[in-house]
């Protein structure tokens, strides 16, 4: 048991658990979490956005940009070249205008269609590059690569760590879930889950929200011991059951 439990708030607003613990030696550590959600937002696509946004491109307001201007900037500058590669297969600059939720729908779908899903036990999230290279990766994976290209567009996205049902995403089973935000003016932040190429909506719980997806880890610290030949090992089971009343 931890000897204190503090809970404190991060700069996007997320409920973040510090627990102390004891010198005592022990062999194992369970960490244990079962709450029960109410969820309304049952029409994922009852939404409306501002007039100036229904067509991309669109201008953000000055103080919107202000406002946003973290989740604007690209996280892996060193990967722009190829994001832009992959994101001209849906627009390009000089094309007519489209419109904006369409042209996110389809980049999402695409994902979901194109590439493979597989689960990956490393730590931390896969470059886009790579992602694009392989044509496979984590549901971590398909969301940044989803976060960079709308922030190539010109568009506000954010990393969301969290659940969904399993029933509605097989990918989800037994572990966290991760998708995308993107900011639509009018409507506001709006889930894109490229994992299964769905808005996100009564099937998906958020836990966390963030700039850069390296930094929301579901669980960090550390161990230490003096045997050197002591090794972890990691076991998460997730279960997410949806009743409807």
């Amino acid at each position: 048991m931890p000897t204190k439990i503090t809970w404190a708030r991060d700069a996007d607003s997320n409920s973040v658990a510090i627990a102390e613990f004891s010198h005592e030696p022990t062999s194992e550590l369970s960490i244990k979490s079962e709450i029960l959600v109410e969820h309304y937002d049952d029409q994922p696509l009852d939404f409306l956005v501002d007039e100036r946004a229904v067509k991309f491109p669109f201008l953000l307001l000055p103080s919107e940009r202000i406002e946003l201007w973290p989740y604007l900037m690209p996280c892996y500058l060193d990967d722009q070249v190829a994001v832009a590669d992959w994101v001209t297969e849906f627009w390009r600059a000089g094309d007519a205008r489209v419109e904006t939720y369409g042209l996110l729908d389809q980049i999402n779908r695409a994902i979901a269609s194109n590439f493979t899903y597989a689960a990956r036990e490393e730590v931390g999230v896969q470059r886009p590059r790579e992602t694009l290279e392989s044509r496979s990766g984590s549901c971590r994976d398909f969301a940044t690569l989803m976060i960079e290209a709308c922030r190539f567009l010109g568009l506000p996205a954010r990393f969301v760590s969290g659940y969904a049902t399993t029933e509605d995403i097989p990918a989800a089973m037994g572990a966290t879930h991760a998708w995308t935000e993107v900011f639509l003016p009018g409507a506001g932040w709006k889930g894109f889950d490229s994992t299964g190429g769905v808005m996100a909506g009564s099937n998906h719980i958020a836990v966390a929200v963030g700039r850069d997806p390296e930094s929301l880890p579901p669980v960090a610290g550390a161990f230490g011991s003096e045997d050197p030949e002591v090794k972890s090992e990691l076991e998460v089971d997730v279960s997410v059951t949806r009743k409807i009343t």
